[in-house]
């Protein structure tokens, strides 16, 4: 078995690697400045941002390998695994490591605002290919951040303790910045728009040909986008670029097209809830109504124009 690495503090990490303990809940890791790093895989209870400068190979996400090419960004969030087994060898590496812990977050802002940033669920394959600009950015941010928290670190001149205000501004802008440049990865995708759409689409159609629902229910977004080889996030968030909507709406409205064609096509109530996956006739009559507008037992009679 593996050796995992509990990352359970930012300086559980900074300190297998040797680097500086800056703070009990922030550490901005400069991995060129390290003489002593290793590799490791790491089970995370902290959020982590990675720039890798260098391309790095057989990094582990779950189950699942990668290569991470030069100046890719990756996001782990708490209760992630990611990394690469250390093999008892010290190894030199070129790049940036902040982790922040979620209790630096309660009752700021940014601690509300974190369920938006999507990209930390995201997988390895989907990372942050970054420009030079895009790079440098970041970079500044994180080099301006770990000078705050020099400053402010007891033994090197601060007066009276750390300026967490600051130390969560500079997060809250580093993550608006990737947020940002992941939009901008996606809108950058639309050439495999319809592709993906298609693909998508015909999943949809499968599940039912292939009568998926009766051992699986209702499609979900976490069975299409595995499907489709990506994560839930990130398909989720391909999914509002393309089109607009939520994925969970896109699969709604085609479980209620198909739903109105069995109705049609004389399929009682029971049937059509039956045939779709639904665990009850109720709830597929509450869904049709809120989507329709009318109850499926007055349909088509009722429906509206």
């Amino acid at each position: 078995m593996d050796k995992i690495l509990r990352v359970h503090s930012v300086n559980d990490y900074a300190r297998y690697i040797g680097a500086p303990v800056l703070h009990p809940l922030v550490s901005v890791i400069h991995y060129d400045e390290l003489e002593h790093c290793r590799h490791s895989l790491n089970n995370y209870d902290v959020y982590g941002i990675f720039i890798g400068d260098e391309t790095l190979e057989e990094l582990t996400y779950g189950q699942v390998n990668y290569d991470l090419h030069r100046h890719a960004l990756m996001c782990v969030a708490p209760g992630q695994i990611g990394g690469k087994t250390d093999t008892g060898h010290e190894i030199q590496t070129k790049g940036w490591a902040l982790l922040f812990d979620p209790e630096l977050l309660h009752g700021t802002d940014l601690g509300r605002r974190m369920v938006q940033y999507t990209f930390f669920s995201y997988n390895i394959s989907e990372a942050l290919l970054m420009s030079d600009c895009q790079r440098a950015v970041i970079v500044s941010l994180m080099e301006a951040l770990r000078g705050e928290l020099q400053l402010s670190h007891p033994g090197q001149g601060g007066a009276d303790g750390q300026s967490l205000h600051i130390v969560v501004a500079y997060i809250s802008l580093i993550l608006s910045h990737i947020a940002r440049y992941y939009a901008q990865q996606i809108s950058s995708a639309a050439p495999a728009k319809g592709d993906l759409l298609i693909r998508f689409e015909n999943l949809l159609q499968r599940y039912y040909d292939e009568g998926l629902y009766l051992r699986q229910g209702l499609p979900t977004v976490r069975f299409c986008a595995q499907e489709l080889f990506l994560s839930s996030n990130y398909f989720g968030d391909l999914i509002r670029q393309f089109t607009g909507d939520t994925a969970s709406n896109v699969i709604r409205r085609f479980v209620m097209q198909r739903a109105r064609q069995l109705l049609l096509s004389g399929s009682t109530i029971t049937e059509a809830a039956d045939q779709l996956g639904f665990d009850y006739p109720q709830h597929f009559s509450r869904m049709f109504k809120k989507y329709f507008g009318t109850p499926p037992s007055q349909y088509p009679k009722g429906r509206k124009s």
